[in-house]
Parts: structure tokens; sequence; C-alpha cells
């Protein structure tokens, strides 16, 4: 009696055990498949948001011309002798000079400054005459070339051609690659900046009301600059002893620089 007593109660506790582990199977498994469709449901939307957007794009250009104020230049001394010693002493002789009168014209010092020091040995070929014919030679080394170059900036615009007059005077060989800049871009860069994206906003403003549409906000913006462009003289000027200094200052006209900005602009419209 009491082993069957015994064992219906196992059986009852077994029982109770089985459907505890259902449940909790059961428990799980709807855990796990809510778990699931919310994770699918985040995929589908990931990404949704952005291109279901409508958006429109606009651009504008900022303009902004100014008369430069920092003109630079390049002077270049060429000297050439049977040994590199006399070649080199020769050259610094004249770049000194140089150096010296562009300082009595008021160009500072840190406004100067060497960008090309170069030494060229110079060969000839010596032909020979055999049986009354000319035959090629031998390559033989008759002296050597010194080759100096200084980069000057010059910010009184006014003394541009007195300063140049006086290079040449003092011994430059060459002077190249005039060119007529801005010491200090950024602020017209944001004044052209700023130009540039009233234009833009204008130009959405206006679209949007064509369009029917209303602009929500800024979704994207970019800019781009356009390298100054220099509306004045650049041109190399070669120096002659035989002509000499007599001709006059020369009158140089810097012009203007213009100074570009582009932006474009994607708005949200709805």
């Amino acid at each position: 009696m009491f082993g069957n007593y015994e064992l219906d109660g196992k059986k009852h506790h077994h029982h109770i055990i089985g459907v505890f582990v259902v449940l909790l199977l059961a428990s799980l498994i709807v855990w796990v498949n809510v778990d699931m469709s919310n994770k699918v449901k985040e995929r589908g939307y990931i990404g949704q948001e952005i291109s279901s957007k409508n958006t429109i794009s606009v651009s504008g250009v900022g303009e902004i011309y100014a008369k430069p104020d920092l003109a630079v230049t390049n002077f270049s001394v060429v000297t050439e002798g049977a040994r590199v010693v006399d070649s080199m002493t020769e050259n610094t002789k004249k770049m000194n000079r140089i150096i010296g009168v562009l300082k009595s014209l008021g160009v500072e010092e840190k406004d100067l400054k060497t960008v090309g020091f170069n030494v060229y040995p110079r060969y000839e070929w010596h032909n020979r005459e055999v049986g009354g014919f000319y035959q090629q030679g031998e390559r033989v080394l008759v002296g050597y070339e010194v080759n100096q170059s200084l980069q000057v900036k010059i910010r009184d615009m006014e003394k541009i051609g007195e300063i140049i007059e006086s290079a040449t005077g003092a011994g430059a060989t060459n002077v190249g690659g005039l060119q007529f800049t801005i010491d200090d871009e950024e602020g017209l860069k944001k004044d052209a900046r700023e130009q540039a994206i009233v234009k833009a906003k204008d130009k959405a403003k206006e679209l949007a009301s064509q369009l029917g549409v209303s602009l929500v906000r800024i979704t994207s913006f970019n800019e781009s600059g356009v390298s100054p462009r220099y509306y004045g003289l650049e041109k190399t000027f070669m120096a002659d002893s035989e002509m000499g200094v007599g001709g006059g200052v020369a009158q140089i006209e810097t012009g203007e620089n213009k100074i570009e900005v582009n932006v474009n602009i994607v708005y949200e419209i709805k």
C-alpha cells in the first residue's frame, strides 16, 4: 500500500516538473520569436528615413575683387669663371650688392629668401683636324657656372618698378615670375563664402516657393574654392649689361585679384 502511494507521489512529482519544463520552453520560444521579429523590423527600417526623404540641392557663388597688397618676384645672378671659387666669389659679391640695395629701398630681411643655388660645370668640344678633315675631339672642362636665385616679397606696391630697376642695376641677370597676391586672403574668403551662402539660401527659398514645398532643414553642405586669379603683370625681365638702366622706372600695374568660393547646400523638403 505504501509502495503504491510512494510510486504515485513520484509520478505526480515528475508530472509537475514536466509541465514546468514545457511552460519554460514555450516561454523561451515566444521570447526568441518576438526578439527576432523586432530585429527584423529594425533591419527593415535601417536607412529608410534617409532614403525616403525628399531633398533639393542648390548652389551659390561668391566673388570678391580686391587690389593686391603684395608682389612676389625672383632675382637671379648667373656668373661664369674658370674656377669654381672665382665664379662663387663673383656671384656672392653681386647677390650681396643686390640684397643691400633691396634693404635700402625698404625690403625687410624676412621678405628675402634664397630659393636656388646651383653650380654647373661648363664643357666644350674640341675638334681636331686630321688630313684636312675635322674629327670629333674630346670634351674639355672650360669653367664653371654659378646660378643663385633670390625670392623677394615687395609690400610697398609703389616701389615695384624702382626695386626691379635697382636690382638689375646692382647685377641681377634675370627678374622672373612677378606675381601679385594678397597677404591675408582668409578675410576675403570669409566674405566670399558668406555671399555664396546667402545666394544659395535665396535660391532655395525661391525654388521651394515655385515647387509648392517647404524647407525643413539643411542636410548637407559642401564648399570649394577657386585659386585667386591675378589680373596684372606676370612677366620675366632679362637684364642686359649693354642696355644700361637709363630707360626710366617701369610703370607696374597690379590690377585686381578675384577670390571665388562655391557652395552647395542640400535641403530636406516636405
